[in-house]
């Protein structure tokens, strides 16, 4: 009969906050009980690799992401040295309309240019909104939801796979412009690649505005090609937007977007601005603080919409 000052052999677990300093790291308890910026870039590089990983189990697709840009640029490539006249010049003989509204009678690199920017448009229409709707068609929005990790870092980790096989997808798209259309990169490059820093940011704003849609409408393949062709159409991708009819024009000079290929285009092809490019600087530095939390903050009040209305999950 055990005395009244004894004690259990087995007492109940000590919480994890007063587990020995050498031992919590291994069993992982500060990774999977600290919420910290260490434990949100795991989660956005787990989804990351889910989504690269479901990529890569169908090669085809992989490889036709960069022919099918190449099939649909040879034609452009043929009318631009149409465009360009029999002495493959710029100015007056580089035929008229397109070297007066840009500048330059170099029309395959213009859209080639559009070509790749384009791509990373798509691909965070279709990462943010495609995958959101497949998640609600799976049936676990909801339960993926209920994880302790910020909505934004989910919508995030759903785009970075996309971006990293995007830019790849984009060099293997030049150098094969550069073995068959002898394509080469001129210009200011340094100078590109810093304005595509803004032009990422504020297409995250776009994304998040656009996953509000889908959660409201619940039509993820139409909302995705309507929109995306259109923000590529209003934004000049594949030709300068001075050749938009007039009433048309607002619209395309009220995309931030706009200003974003425009200035890339003129720092690797020399061509003229829509506005002097401190200008179209500012417009860029003002839309990239301005988009990402007008976009997320449009979301987040459409997902406490549907949460009251319990449609989160429907499909």
């Amino acid at each position: 009969m055990r005395s009244s000052g004894q004690h259990p052999t087995t007492s109940a677990r000590a919480p994890t906050g007063d587990l020995p300093a050498d031992i919590s790291p291994l069993i992982g308890v500060s990774s999977l009980v600290k919420i910290t910026w260490r434990s949100h870039l795991w989660a956005i590089l787990a989804i990351a690799w889910k989504d690269a990983t479901i990529f890569f189990r169908y090669p085809l697709n992989a490889v036709m992401r960069v022919l099918d840009p190449i099939v649909w640029l040879t034609p452009m490539y043929f009318l631009g040295k149409a465009f360009a006249g029999p002495g493959g010049g710029s100015g007056e003989s580089a035929g008229g309309g397109f070297a007066a509204y840009t500048g330059t009678g170099d029309y395959f690199t213009f859209v080639l240019i559009g070509a790749m920017l384009s791509n990373y448009i798509m691909s965070v229409f279709w990462g943010i909104g495609l995958g959101l709707k497949n998640e609600m068609d799976a049936g676990v929005l909801e339960s993926n939801w209920l994880a302790p990790t910020p909505h934004l870092v989910m919508l995030v980790g759903r785009t970075v796979a996309s971006l990293i096989l995007t830019t790849v997808n984009n060099a293997l798209i030049l150098v094969l412009a550069w073995l068959l259309f002898g394509f080469q990169i001129g210009g200011d490059v340094l100078a590109a690649l810093a304005a595509c820093v803004p032009f990422l940011v504020i297409l995250y704003g776009f994304g998040f505005a656009f996953c509000a849609l889908v959660l409201l409408m619940r039509d993820a393949n139409v909302l995705i090609d309507t929109s995306s062709y259109l923000v590529m159409l209003f934004s000049g991708a594949q030709f300068p937007v001075q050749a938009l009819p007039r009433f048309l024009l607002p619209v395309a000079l009220a995309l931030p977007l706009t200003y974003g290929l425009d200035l890339i285009r003129s720092f690797l092809l020399g061509s003229e601005t829509l506005l002097d490019r401190p200008t179209e600087i500012a417009i860029l530095v003002l839309a990239m603080a301005v988009m990402v939390p007008a976009g997320y903050g449009i979301f987040l009040a459409v997902e406490r919409y549907c949460r009251s209305r319990g449609t989160l999950g429907m499909h």
